[in-house]
């Protein structure tokens, strides 16, 4: 460490404040001990027996000092400074360390109001962890002040970033395990620093906690030398502040200064961006923390070093109610922190440690952007119907849908230029919403160039090539009360499977908790999807995002898929308004066919799904049902009506357009579901259901398998046959062509059968015919390609005369 990084020589503690800060420390580590080991006897005021044990011992103890230090050392900064901080938990297995936090500042009676600040609130509140009934061992939803439970490593900084993106006076404090800083996520999150901006978002505190160890193994950044690992983080623009050691009170003094140290610096940078105009990226001060694995715990267990080694992980003392001895040894560890200095005989804290912790929002456990739906405000939108693309006639006309989409995005950021980013994987303009860039640009503070295109630092596009990053920034942003939408290439949104599990988990249970108040919904815009990514092949096809999603609790999830501009900027328009949804929206940036006005597009967005009339040839019982969902196979299905219209006039046909494929459920298992009679109105009871769908086919059946007429139901999909070819060919190797569908009509009605031999067999030599044509010219016949609906009709559903 050079002289420059050096924290200052003089002591920021006087003496008294180093035994008061050390006191809190000890209360911190005694309730966080007590959640993980203890049913009763709370203040030990007997002696400790076997049935105060729990039966079954779970936590995670190693890291949770570490994390009392920082916080109760971020509380003296809260106060001193008046300093609006939250607490990012990146080893978030650490739980019992923020609920006793949490617990020790009052917010936890607060929000929990049966577990009080006395004898019988601390039984309550180290029964319920980790205890059936009770609360998880991670900082989850339950914990107040969190927005990161941690249970998964690899995305506290992304995190940390996006709540402090458009918050100007927030600091945000993030705790980064030495094992979590093994992550990729997390190495790319560094970088992070190249996207904020000090004059108008708040700061991020990284501190690199190294303890040494993860589950079973050392760490590679508490192994390599102190030289390397600092050169490596002033590599990715930061200025490390070393703190270490294991004697109690120099480390008080040593981490008390780096902080002070660390809160002038971000003073300074924001004063030289605010108010002398710098324009330089600046250099954020960062913390490395550097204390044992455990420290306080146990220091050897049945002969064997348990405090800094990784026997400290999670419980120490194993066989606490079965062996006497470890009983012994835990009551002499939990004796070791004095509790009755630090509690009244009533079970409160005492006024002296009380008078520690910030009062009111200032506490970081009570803080109301680590509640963001609290501070939420609705996004202005313009009226979505402003930006229609004119339909007069339906499968007539082409626009790109995501380009049309881009116009309004363009026009949502220029109104909420304070709590609205659209982020992505350097994707915005090739999915086509450039749009956006007509009003804002990209967020960049580095160098710039001539030719960069649409860079400056006050940009409300977030784009890097990394879809966590992209990830992890919304769902940070969204979390402390703002909207966003992230666009992404279908097949590779899969690189966030897991973050999209831990958000939707997280929304879930928040939904449960009645303090935590609804935030906005992460929204998915999903295109350059599996059917036009011809160009790039089989490694860009990949649909399979939506049935990952369709997983997850029903009360959570959206799945959109809209055909067309118009029912794109509805279905747009209506996620942004939403509220604790996690929405994925799927659409084509390609030119393609419009088939409804908006006020029809309004009207079948709003019902989710429903018969198109004009594309039908019955408005009574059909003999055939086309159903389809998704833009290129609500095309392929709309080409095989025309077929069907022309070549077989008197054959009943339907035609189902799905847009929210939850829908499909019945309403016993989604909150969109339809009610079985709704259903078998649309689908039938007992005809034949053709279903062009745009993912994988078992979806469908998987979503529809106890309706009425499901062995009816024939679904054609993506069946992974993809590589680099034309788009008529994609849909081919699919069996999802035009020609197809109505092959699939021939074999299942079943008074079509052998008389239409003969137009089943000009099916057949019609997908051969088209894909000679595409081997023997590169591209698709073009009366394929250019192909409209010929029979005329009005988009409001009616029949032109």
């Amino acid at each position: 460490m050079s002289a420059a990084d050096a924290p200052p020589s003089t002591p920021a503690l006087s003496d008294d404040d180093l035994a008061l800060l050390d006191a809190y420390w000890r209360a911190a580590n005694y309730l966080s001990v007590g959640q993980i080991y203890l049913l009763d006897n709370p203040l030990l005021t007997e002696p400790l027996r076997a049935e105060h044990v729990k039966p079954r011992l779970l936590g995670h103890w190693g890291t949770t000092p570490g994390l009392n230090l920082l916080y109760l050392h971020l509380n003296r900064i809260i106060r001193e400074r008046d300093a609006d901080v939250i607490f990012i938990t990146g080893p978030g297995h650490g739980g019992p360390a923020l609920v006793a936090n949490a617990y020790l500042e009052g917010a936890y009676s607060e929000v929990y109001t049966g577990i009080g600040e006395d004898v019988d609130g601390l039984r309550k509140l180290f029964r319920q962890f980790s205890f059936p009934g009770g609360i998880p061992s991670h900082v989850a939803a339950e914990t107040p002040g969190s927005i990161h439970e941690g249970g998964e490593l690899g995305y506290a900084l992304a995190h940390a970033f996006g709540a402090a993106f458009d918050n100007p006076e927030l600091v945000v404090a993030c705790v980064i395990g030495d094992g979590e800083a093994e992550t990729g996520p997390l190495a790319a999150s560094w970088h992070s620093n190249k996207f904020l901006n000090p004059a108008v978002d708040g700061a991020v505190l990284p501190i690199l906690h190294l303890n040494g160890y993860k589950i079973a193994n050392p760490t590679v950044l508490a192994r390599i030398p102190q030289t390397e690992l600092e050169t490596l983080l002033r590599g990715y623009g930061y200025r490390p502040i070393a703190v270490a050691g294991d004697d109690p009170a120099a480390v008080h003094r040593l981490l008390a200064a780096a902080l002070d140290d660390a809160f002038d610096d971000i003073a300074a940078i924001r004063r030289a961006a605010r108010t002398e105009g710098s324009s330089m990226r600046p250099v954020w001060p960062m913390i490395v923390l550097r204390t044992p694995k455990g420290w306080t715990g146990p220091k050897v267990v049945d002969g064997q070093q348990v405090e800094g080694t990784w026997r400290a992980h999670q419980v120490p003392l194993a066989q606490t109610r079965t062996d006497p001895e470890h009983r012994r040894q835990l009551e002499e560890w939990l004796r070791s922190y004095r509790p009755a200095e630090l509690f009244d005989p009533s079970g409160r804290l005492i006024p002296e440690l009380a008078a520690l912790a910030p009062r009111g929002d200032r506490r970081m456990s009570a803080n109301p952007h680590a509640n963001g739906g609290s501070v939420l405000r609705d996004l202005d939108l313009p009226d979505f119907g402003d930006y229609a693309v004119p339909v007069t006639r339906p499968a007539t006309e082409l626009h790109e849908a995501t380009r049309v989409l881009g116009t309004y995005l363009s026009d949502v950021i220029d109104r909420n230029r304070d709590r609205f980013r659209l982020m992505g994987p350097d994707e915005t303009a090739s999915n086509r919403l450039s749009p956006v860039f007509d009003t804002t640009d990209r967020v960049w503070l580095s160098q710039t160039l001539p030719d960069d295109d649409h860079l400056a630092p006050d940009g409300r596009v977030l784009e890097v090539l990394s879809e966590h990053l992209c990830q992890g920034w919304l769902e940070g942003y969204l979390l402390t009360g703002r909207h966003g939408l992230f666009n992404c290439y279908e097949a590779f949104v899969h690189i966030v499977d897991s973050m999209f599990n831990q958000h939707a988990k997280w929304l879930a249970t928040s939904r449960e908790l009645p303090w935590r108040q609804p935030i906005a919904s992460l929204n998915y815009l999903l295109t350059s999807h599996v059917w036009r990514q011809d160009h790039n092949g089989a490694s860009h096809q990949d649909p399979g995002f939506i049935d990952l999603v369709a997983n997850k609790r029903p009360e959570v999830v959206r799945v959109y898929l809209p055909p067309d501009g118009n029912t794109l900027l509805s279905v747009a328009d209506h996620c942004l308004r939403s509220r604790n949804y996690v929405n994925v929206i799927v659409a084509g940036k390609q030119p393609a066919l419009a088939y409804l006005d908006m006020p029809a597009a309004v009207a079948h967005c709003t019902r989710g799904l429903g018969i198109w009339e004009w594309a039908s040839t019955t408005t009574g019982e059909p003999d055939v049902v086309l159903a389809c969902a998704g833009d290129i196979p609500t095309l392929e299905t709309l080409a095989a009506a025309d077929i069907l219209r022309n070549e077989l006039p008197d054959l009943a046909v339907r035609v189902v357009n799905v847009v929210d494929i939850m829908r499909l459920q019945p309403a016993t298992e989604h909150p969109h579901g339809l009610p079985d009679n709704e259903f078998d109105a649309l689908f039938t009871r007992d005809k034949p259901v053709i279903f062009a769908y745009h993912g994988y086919p078992w979806l469908i059946h998987r979503l529809t398998y106890s309706r009425a007429n499901h062995d009816q139901m024939h679904v054609r999909g993506y069946r992974e046959r993809g590589t680099t070819t034309t788009p008529f060919d994609m849909v081919m190797l699919n069996d999802l062509d035009r020609f197809h569908l109505v092959m699939d009509v021939i074999d299942r009605v079943p008074q079509l059968g052998g008389r239409c031999a003969v137009l089943r067999q000009r099916m057949v030599d019609a997908r051969m015919a088209a894909r000679r044509y595409t081997r023997e010219h590169g591209e698709d016949d073009p009366q394929i390609t250019n192909w409209t609906w010929r029979s005329g009709a009005d988009p409001s559903g009616g029949e032109i005369g």
